[in-house]
């Protein structure tokens, strides 16, 4: 008699993290906690190919944010996974190369409405769509139309957070104190001194 081995639910919540805030980790604590994820890898972007290269940060330094950012609650884990691929990276690309690295997880795509309204222009979106789970969160201004036919893409009811790495940057810039807008972790962290 076989034994299934249960595989563990990830959530693959990828992006720049440019930096990470707490948009980003009250919606990933939300996707742990109420959509049913046995974890959630933030899965930092080397270079995602639709941002200028030069308003990111340096990749390591991205990574040790989300790294201290994400300490002591263990549903999180931070990534470099893409760092080691080639370039540009494809979320379909990573995804199967998570696959046969990490054959143990059933690896589920994090997305928000306003990247789900223009899937059709991801690198084969078809193959994406039809091949792994994806859970799309609310965007404000954006509609979740769902396929039919595709019961493993959810849009999940999780709490709208308008917070961008954009807003953080700028602000920081300008000389405003945002700091209930960043992880405590990092809010004194010199690097956010030099935006």
């Amino acid at each position: 008699m076989e034994t299934t081995i249960k595989k563990l639910k990830t959530g693959i919540f990828s992006g720049s993290f440019n930096p990470v805030h707490i948009g980003h980790l009250a919606l990933a604590n939300w996707l742990c906690e109420f959509a049913g994820l046995d974890e959630l890898w933030f899965l930092i972007t080397p270079h995602n190919p639709l941002k200028d290269r030069e308003e990111l940060m340096d990749d390591q330094l991205r990574y040790e944010l989300v790294e201290a950012a994400i300490a002591g609650y263990p549903k999180f884990r931070a990534s470099d996974f893409e760092f080691s691929l080639p370039l540009p990276t494809y979320t379909i690309d990573t995804l199967r190369a998570l696959d046969r690295t990490y054959p143990d997880r059933q690896f589920h795509f994090i997305m928000g409405a306003d990247n789900w309204a223009f899937i059709k222009r991801w690198k084969e979106s078809d193959v994406l769509i039809s091949s792994y789970p994806i859970l799309i969160y609310p965007r404000k201004g954006y509609e979740i139309i769902l396929p039919a036919n595709f019961p493993d893409i959810r849009a999940v009811e999780a709490p709208l957070m308008e917070v961008s790495s954009t807003f953080i940057r700028q602000s920081l810039k300008d000389g405003k104190d945002v700091r209930f807008f960043l992880p405590e972790a990092i809010r004194n962290h010199k690097c956010l001194s030099n935006i």
